[in-house]
């Protein structure tokens, strides 16, 4: 697939990519990315919900009603899950949601949601550029020169930058990451993707055999 590469004003810097067909326009696997995207979610929960079952809640072991003839149900403490207060029955407790994926699957989920992208016409080159102080008006004004949409954007640059991670951090429909945080779910949460000149080749540089 051949990209223009777009200089930050919109027009064409003359220069034209070919981005790696191992990458970029691959067959997509669906389970692959279903398995990443699940473990990206999951590793980011807390695991720290926490509730009291019987054996800890605050009250009285009295037994309430004789154990016969009363009609009704036996009961033997206040601290049973059917009394308002009482402790709860299979409650969560803390736990670590995490796990593992080989490093093979999930490159192959990566490279799964970089060819829907491609496939979708979702991508768009810019040429390298640097922003001498975070300006979130000056990036809007680079994003709409692009032409990268108004909808969820995923900006990737070839490395760390500062003014302009800073620069996009008050835009909800705009994420800035480094090519070394790529990830599946990233890719597959925007509608667009706005590559920096250079990235594709450190994707290309990075992959395992």
């Amino acid at each position: 697939m051949e990209l223009s590469v777009l200089k930050i004003d919109g027009s064409e810097s003359g220069k034209k990519v070919v981005l790696d067909e191992n990458i970029f326009g691959i067959e997509p696997n669906d389970h692959a990315i279903y398995l990443d995207v699940k473990q990206y979610l999951a590793n980011q929960r807390q695991g720290t919900a926490k509730t009291k079952d019987r054996s800890e809640v605050a009250y009285s072991t009295r037994k309430l009603i004789r154990q016969k003839g009363s009609g009704g149900a036996r009961h033997g403490s206040l601290k049973a899950n059917i009394y308002v207060g009482g402790g709860r029955v299979f409650g969560p407790k803390p736990r670590d949601y995490r796990f593992k994926l080989n490093k093979k699957l999930k490159q192959l989920a990566r490279f799964s949601a970089l060819s829907y992208k491609a496939k979708e016409n979702a991508i768009v080159m810019v040429e390298p550029f640097a922003m001498e102080a975070p300006k979130t008006k000056e990036f809007i004004q680079i994003l709409k020169n692009i032409k990268a949409g108004d909808r969820k954007v995923l900006f990737v640059l070839p490395e760390n930058s500062a003014n302009i991670y800073l620069s996009s951090r008050n835009l909800p429909e705009v994420k800035v990451i480094s090519v070394d945080e790529i990830n599946t779910y990233a890719i597959m949460n925007s509608y667009s993707m706005v590559m920096v000149d250079g990235v594709q080749d450190i994707l290309s540089s990075r992959i395992k055999r």
